[in-house]
């Protein structure tokens, strides 16, 4: 059941809080989904589907108990930082279904303020706890295969986390504003080898939401209409790194269905939203999707490529995981929201992209290489 721009993202709201020692996990929800639906013209009223993933306190019916939805659609799909571009497909299939009209979705965390927590269990937990495994340590995997494989440089990987800086800047919320240098990145603690600190994102927390209607009922609200060209999804890995590529990611899967949903290429995307819990995250995606050839992804983010205004790709222009905001380990909400913003015009004029009218939308879950899930979305500006 293709979408074929018949759903749009009608609303759209980020938390402003970085940090927030005295608001409940469950009231960061709820202030987001207010600021979605304001944004959209709607209220808790006219929600009749609703989503979450695991961040969602006491469970997503505990939630949407807490705000007072009544609800025909409930969705907590968890596949970590990919739940939240999932979502938008699911929720995108129910209004197309005629099983809702109006999906909330959300995402809130406080990763500083609450206890940590043991990871959850899963088969391969018994063998893996033994020997340490992080995700740091997963992703610094990935990095070394990569380097290995195609003489990739810890220089390169450091060209991501400048262009996040070069776009933080201009982000009043952002956690770390400062521009970096390359030379920041390489003299930053190495964390684990080869990814030193600048390589990882930032731990924040917050939240966000976004509304999804049909496009029919996004053009009484009055905003700009951002629609849904094509999106996918995927599961991979799930042996355990047996047969896994480590330099591979479920991108290569989702992207090109995306693609073909949508009707385009990578040559008319805009603009793009990938999920940046580390520099080797976002270089091994832009591969995978087709942004440039298997192991060419170093010196396609070199020299400033990714820095809008500058090189050939818009990336992240809000700061993105790296230097703006990370609540919880399900940051891939945020990547729908920078893009709608993008789509809209209403991006900080410093990095708004010119004639934005088409934007990729990319996340990724679970310990990248290992097993990991993924999703892509294809949006679009129509009049």
């Amino acid at each position: 059941m293709t979408t074929q721009g018949r759903i749009c993202i009608a609303g759209i709201y980020e938390h402003p809080l970085r940090k927030a020692p005295d608001i409940s996990t469950a009231q960061l929800h709820a202030e987001c989904a207010l600021g979605a639906l304001q944004d959209a013209g709607l209220t808790f009223a006219d929600v009749d589907a609703y989503y979450c993933a695991g961040d969602a306190p006491g469970g997503i019916t505990m939630m949407a108990n807490h705000m007072g939805l009544n609800l025909s659609q409930i969705d907590g799909t968890e596949v970590g930082g990919s739940s939240y571009i999932l979502h938008l497909a699911h929720a995108a299939q129910a209004i197309l279904s005629g099983r809702a009209k109006v999906a909330l979705v959300t995402l809130a965390g406080r990763p500083k303020s609450d206890p940590l927590k043991p990871p959850p269990p899963g088969p391969a937990t018994e063998f893996e706890a033994a020997y340490g495994i992080a995700t740091q340590n997963a992703y610094a995997m990935c990095a070394m295969r990569h380097m290995h494989d195609y003489g990739t440089t810890s220089e390169q990987l450091a060209w991501i986390k400048v262009a996040a800086s070069h776009h933080a800047q201009w982000n009043e919320h952002a956690m770390l504003r400062d521009v970096v240098t390359v030379d920041d990145v390489l003299n930053s603690p190495m964390i684990a080898d080869p990814l030193h600190r600048m390589d990882c994102c930032v731990v924040s927390e917050g939240g966000g939401a976004f509304v999804v209607t049909s496009a029919d009922m996004a053009r009484d609200l009055g905003k700009p209409l951002v629609v849904l060209r094509g999106a996918a999804e995927t599961n991979m890995g799930q042996d355990h790194g047996r047969n896994v590529p480590l330099t591979h990611t479920g991108a290569a899967i989702t992207g090109p269905k995306a693609f073909a949903e949508a009707g385009v290429t990578v040559a008319d995307i805009k603009y793009a939203s990938i999920y940046d819990s580390f520099t080797i995250t976002v270089l091994m995606q832009l591969e995978d999707l087709g942004f440039c050839e298997k192991g060419k992804g170093g010196a396609f983010v070199a020299d400033g490529n990714l820095i809008s205004g500058v090189g050939k790709l818009p990336w992240n222009t809000d700061g993105g995981g790296l230097c703006n905001n990370h609540p919880t380990n399900r940051g891939g909400l945020t990547k729908v929201l920078e893009a709608v913003r993008q789509l809209r015009g209403e991006a900080h004029p410093k990095v708004q992209v010119p004639n934005c009218d088409l934007a990729l939308v990319h996340g990724t879950g679970g310990l990248l290489g290992v097993r990991h899930a993924a999703a892509t979305a294809i949006l679009e500006r129509i009049a």
